[in-house]
């Protein structure tokens, strides 16, 4: 069953709040980029809707209304975009190779003594909550050895 647009963007909120912004995963997942660049346009695409319509009409004139809306709706949509493709990414299935690191990972959380229940079919979601569990509850050097 599909999420409505409006749930999948508030999932992608969620999922970029409990995603360990860490440079360490940089380079294993895209999220870190994603997160950073949609936090990035929620503060400056807003003002810069607003300068581009503003500019467009008192420069080109009335005429240009609908050319500048066009133009400002767009600037609006790109981190409505970014939430999209966060929402989307947080309810995906890990692929096999991932799927068998989360449960090594887990296992071998749980042996350093970490409590928690793990999803027997994990999402991106779950993966997020177990290495942020990883980076809070475990030591830096089992954190390190890891990734």
């Amino acid at each position: 069953m599909q999420k409505s647009l409006i749930s999948q963007v508030q999932l992608g909120r969620q999922y970029a709040k409990e995603w360990p912004m860490r440079k360490e995963l940089t380079l294993l997942f895209p999220e870190f980029r994603v997160i950073k660049a949609t936090e990035f346009a929620l503060q400056m695409m807003p003002a810069l809707a607003i300068i581009s319509v503003f500019v467009q009409t008192t420069y080109l004139g009335m005429a240009y209304l609908p050319q500048a809306i066009t133009i400002a709706l767009f600037f609006l949509s790109l981190p409505v975009q970014g939430l999209l493709w966060l929402g989307k990414r947080a309810d995906t299935r890990l692929n096999p190779a991932l799927n068998s690191w989360y449960k090594e990972l887990y296992h071998k959380m749980v042996a350093n003594g970490y409590q928690a229940d793990a999803s027997r079919d994990p999402k991106y979601r779950e993966l997020a909550k177990l290495l942020k569990d990883m980076f809070e509850k475990m030591d830096k050097a089992f954190a390190k050895e890891n990734l």
